[in-house]
């Protein structure tokens, strides 16, 4: 069923100071590249469906997740809607080409297509990407382009040389030209930590960013800096992994997975502190994790992800789920929410 025009998922907010809206919850694709777990291209598909049926309108991929195979699977789940129904992005700086070396599974991706990346930001790199992507996708019309994974958390001493390639090689060059050119109509960073995105807005007038699992139940110390900026800078953030990679999904007796690796005791002793409190409102803690980063004024969209359609209903469902005001000021009182956070409202 179609989300009613009240609810939070079909909500609508603008991404940078364009036209382009998107949904309060969208479907991120990483599971549909098999991370984690493997699956069909038949669950894949009824996946997509399921986002589409329950409202969902925004839809975004890589081809990094599973060495371009959520594309290939998204392109053919969207190709049977109307493509001016639907915004969607994909991102850039990854090239592929055929696997030579052998196949490394630390990356958590389950049956990947056979290729392997080659890092590359500069700016016919990534106007090969975009080309790429489009057709991996079968859809030449990408609303959003993202550069993937730009910051120090993945590229450690060689970050300074690939940050090179995005300023002196062209890089935000070629984002603009494509954005100048209306081929796309925003441009942005999706990255897992916050600095590379403020340092990107000194450099170039990005429209957005993908941020994973920087403002969440367990963490907000992007209030300090990222967030009000992006407020200011009108900015959208697309916020990606509100449940830290799995362990706010299902709680201390769930996925105990913690920003892509094994949660350590802290974070684990944080959350079975949080469950606590919603389960002494009635409140499932996904539904919590879900809905409180879309309170900042700042956030566009939560993006969410789903390797099947019930986990993709349970999603809609916790998004939507009616909480009490009680609950935020509770995790307040009990040091488990920065004072500075919105609250969302029914």
């Amino acid at each position: 069923m179609t989300a009613s025009v009240g609810s939070k998922l079909a909500r609508r907010r603008r991404i940078g100071r364009g036209a382009l809206q998107v949904t309060g919850l969208s479907l991120g694709t990483a599971p549909l590249g098999g991370l984690y777990r493997d699956l069909s291209d038949e669950e894949a598909h009824a996946t997509v469906a399921a986002a589409w049926d329950a409202g969902v309108r925004y839809f975004d991929t890589a081809p990094h997740y599973g060495n371009t195979k959520a594309e290939h699977r998204l392109g053919a789940a969207l190709r049977h809607y109307p493509r001016g129904d639907y915004v969607l992005s994909t991102k850039v700086g990854r090239r592929f080409v055929p696997r030579t070396s052998p196949f490394d599974d630390r990356e958590g991706w389950q049956n990947p297509l056979p290729f392997e990346a080659i890092y590359d930001y500069t700016h016919d790199g990534i106007l090969r990407s975009f080309e790429d992507s489009q057709q991996r996708l079968g859809i030449v019309d990408i609303d959003i382009l993202l550069v993937h994974d730009i910051g120090r958390a993945t590229h450690g001493e060689r970050h300074p040389h690939y940050w090179r390639q995005l300023t002196e090689g062209g890089g935000f060059r070629a984002l603009e030209r494509l954005r100048s050119s209306g081929a796309i109509k925003a441009v942005g960073l999706g990255v897992n930590e916050g600095a590379v995105i403020l340092d990107a807005l000194a450099e170039f007038d990005i429209d957005c960013a993908l941020l994973a699992g920087r403002y969440t139940l367990l963490e907000q110390s992007t209030l300090d800096d990222l967030l009000p900026t992006c407020e200011a800078r009108g900015v959208g953030i697309l916020l990606g992994g509100a449940f830290n990679s799995g362990i706010l999904a299902r709680g201390v007796e769930g996925d105990l997975k913690f920003n892509y690796g094994a949660a350590p005791p802290e974070v684990i002793e944080r959350v079975a502190r949080l469950e606590a409190v919603c389960r002494a409102h009635g409140v499932p803690l996904a539904a919590a994790a879900l809905q409180f980063p879309y309170a900042h004024p700042a956030v566009a969209t939560v993006l969410t992800g789903a390797r099947s359609a019930d986990e993709l209903r349970e999603n809609v469902a916790s998004f939507e789920q009616p909480i009490p005001a009680a609950l935020w000021s509770a995790l307040r009182e009990a040091g488990l929410l920065d004072a500075r956070a919105p609250a969302p409202e029914d």
